[in-house]
């Protein structure tokens, strides 16, 4: 039979054995991981450049087209001065002579209107009621 003392060596010695095989399963585990961590990050190293050469690219057509919209903008701000240009010059040639002729022809029909038997022509004159019995 064993003794205390021996008895107690036995437990711890089990205990250890038993504490060293869950670190070591515990290790080879981690080592795993670690394993596939490196494919991971391996991977997206691979992956990463021609990633990077496509942003490249595509900041690069970006501005490009920045650039044409640019000239765009500038283009239709000079359609828009010239436009309006023309607005004011038609509106000074045509305008002009059509209010001129608007006043000449009302000139000439109170010039007219006064000849018609006005008792005074400066004076406001209601209009005549219709003779109808209701709005129709």
């Amino acid at each position: 039979m064993l003794t205390g003392g021996q008895l107690a060596g036995l437990i711890v010695a089990v205990f250890w054995a038993v504490l060293v095989t869950f670190i070591a399963l515990t290790l080879l585990r981690l080592s795993r991981l670690l394993g596939e961590a490196t494919k991971v990050v391996h991977d997206i190293g691979d992956q990463a450049g021609p990633l990077m050469n496509d942003m490249t690219r595509t900041v690069k057509r970006a501005n490009e087209q920045l650039g044409r919209t640019d000239v765009i903008t500038k283009q239709v701000a000079g359609v828009t001065q010239n436009v309006s240009a023309v607005t004011t010059v038609m509106t000074s040639v045509v305008g002009g002579p059509l209010v001129k002729a608007a006043a000449f022809s009302y000139g000439v029909r109170k010039a007219l209107g006064g000849r018609d038997g006005d008792a005074d022509p400066g004076r406001p004159q209601l209009q005549a009621r219709s003779s109808g019995r209701g709005r129709g």
